[in-house]
């Protein structure tokens, strides 16, 4: 099952519905905070800002974080406990290596900029890398959890053929993944936002 099938298969599940609705408010957030961004640069007249190149190698981060953790749903639905294990355990490495960096990176734009609290494009970066993370934080705990039954309760035969036949699980795991891979996109989409504006003065 591709990325692109998961948000096909949505059915009338409350969890899908929430998840919908979910991902719909996230939209709007962003594309808010991207007129509010677009909307400051020409009225006020600032000039657009460059984010640090680090930022863009954290894309890459994130999104082998993403792949992982298709490559985990996919070992779950074929029954294949270890390379469900190790995806899980290589997800919850990036997305940590990825929260590590954004820190870098932040530090990296303030040094360079060190008036931050003066331009209003300045504090946009930070605002809206800051919300994206605290969405990626609110999705670590759900992923821990996965994580915690995988290697904890996933030894004895029964208990694996249980866990990977529970079809709320399933569901569960499927709308992880697609929160993930949102995320991933919307951090795509921030990053070329930001450079576009840079390069196009």
């Amino acid at each position: 099952m591709t990325h692109r099938d998961d948000f096909r298969s949505l059915g009338t599940h409350p969890y899908n519905i929430m998840m919908i609705l979910l991902l719909a408010s996230l939209t709007m957030i962003f594309i808010g905070l991207s007129g509010a961004y677009l909307y400051s640069r020409f009225q006020a007249g600032e000039p657009p800002i460059k984010i640090p190149f680090i930022f863009v190698f954290n894309t890459f981060i994130l999104a082998g974080s993403s792949v992982t953790l298709d490559r985990a749903k996919k070992a779950y639905l074929s029954d294949q406990t270890l390379q469900y294990q190790r995806m899980l355990v290589l997800t919850v490495l990036l997305t940590m290596l990825f929260m590590v960096m954004q820190y870098v990176g932040w530090n990296i734009l303030l040094a360079e900029n060190p008036q931050i609290g003066i331009g209003n494009m300045r504090g946009y970066v930070y605002a809206i890398s800051i919300i994206h993370l605290c969405h990626i934080l609110a999705g670590l705990p759900f992923l821990l959890a996965f994580l915690y039954v995988a290697i904890v309760r996933m030894k004895e035969p029964v208990s694996v053929f249980v866990y990977f036949s529970d079809p709320l699980k399933q569901l569960k795991l499927k709308m992880l993944s697609m929160y993930w891979h949102f995320l991933d996109i919307l951090w795509i989409y921030l990053v070329v936002f930001f450079y576009v504006n840079y390069f196009l003065k």
